[in-house]
């Protein structure tokens, strides 16, 4: 068995050194072998230093985009407010001040209101179904033709996965108990609680627990257990809501247009993929460390379910948000119909296949 073993591999490495020196060969005047010049980008984010899974899968990116490229491609990143403010990360990289950014997605629906369903659709798809909308439904094109407006370049940063409903300092027990509740929550999920009543308010992640252990806000949404507790937001509020409104959310590493287009193709093929590797890394780290920190959790911290009220009062309202958005802006009402075509045809799969799966497991 040896012998025949080292015979067979003898056989495959001769064959692949065959193989290699042909492709050489045929290909030595169309794979002339170029050097490349040494690029440094600055990139900015939304978050602290080295911030758990956000921050260093960035951190990561950027060191892996070093080493692929053999050290001919060096990103730098900064933490919020070291070089522009976490929520300017976006002006600052259109107006060529830096070179790229990492942030939500949804932080700019102020800039169009289309951007926020790239970052999620509250009670829509899920991390898998967004990242697949984004790659082979038709979501990236648009994202990119949108973002060409502002001298802008999207890839997809990462995914949280489902997130949490948020932390709450008094129980929800009826649609009423919303009624002038200030929380912190982005997105189209602070539109729709903004019409029950609900009064959103987006803080960047450095303010959120001293505002809601000082009682300036009411309630926050953050992402979940595990970045939630390293928050200590389950020292400042006792429910715990499950979640609705980001059930697959998106963030992005953005560059600067005119700089992205002026990178050679060998540069912008590393960061491509090396952010596609991020992305997957991001969504399988935060399903494990939430896994593990929601085991963790303290025994005071009571885990509720919005009541029926609530849930089918915001489907309303979501809806009622969507259309209304959609006849005020025409890139909004196209972008919504690319996500609801793929949606739609996402759908009979998804119930055959992983909904009736999950109802069979449980």
């Amino acid at each position: 068995m040896k012998r025949r073993n080292f015979i067979g591999s003898s056989v495959l490495g001769v064959g692949a050194l065959a193989l290699c020196g042909c492709y050489k060969e045929e290909n030595k005047d169309r794979n002339k072998v170029t050097v490349q010049k040494k690029v440094t980008l600055k990139l900015a984010t939304s978050w602290p230093a080295h911030f758990p899974i956000m921050g260093t899968g960035v951190d990561n990116f950027a060191n892996k985009c070093f080493e692929l490229s053999g050290g001919t491609l060096e990103i730098k990143v900064y933490p919020k407010n070291i070089l522009v403010p976490a929520m300017q990360v976006f002006d600052a990289t259109s107006a060529s001040q830096i070179d790229a950014f990492h942030s939500g997605v949804y932080y700019w629906k102020g800039k169009n209101s289309a951007f926020s369903i790239f970052g999620g659709m509250p009670l829509g798809l899920t991390s898998e179904e967004m990242l697949t909308w984004l790659k082979f439904g038709g979501g990236m094109e648009l994202w990119r033709e949108l973002y060409a407006k502002f001298n802008l370049y999207p890839l997809v940063g990462g995914s949280t996965g489902p997130q949490m409903g948020g932390w709450f300092k008094k129980p929800i027990n009826s649609l009423s108990d919303l009624k002038g509740l200030k929380m912190r929550i982005p997105g189209l999920g602070g539109e729709v609680l903004k019409r029950l009543g609900v009064n959103p308010i987006l803080l960047p992640a450095g303010e959120i627990y001293t505002s809601l252990e000082r009682g300036t806000i009411d309630a926050t949404e953050w992402v979940g257990p595990a970045l939630d507790r390293m928050m200590g937001f389950d020292k400042a509020a006792d429910y715990y809501y499950t979640g609705w409104h980001e059930p697959g959310s998106i963030l992005e590493i953005t560059f600067n247009k005119e700089r992205w287009d002026k990178l050679s193709p060998q540069h912008q093929a590393i960061i491509t993929t090396v952010s596609e590797e991020m992305t997957g890394t991001m969504v399988e780290e935060f399903r494990y460390k939430n896994a593990k920190a929601l085991a963790e959790l303290p025994k005071h911290i009571k885990i509720k379910n919005f009541p029926k009220e609530v849930m089918d009062s915001a489907k309303v309202a979501l809806k009622e948000v969507l259309k209304d958005e959609s006849q005020k802006n025409p890139d909004f009402k196209r972008v919504l119909k690319s996500y609801n075509r793929f949606s739609k045809l996402n759908k009979k799969w998804d119930d055959i296949s992983t909904k009736n799966f999950l109802n069979i497991r449980n």
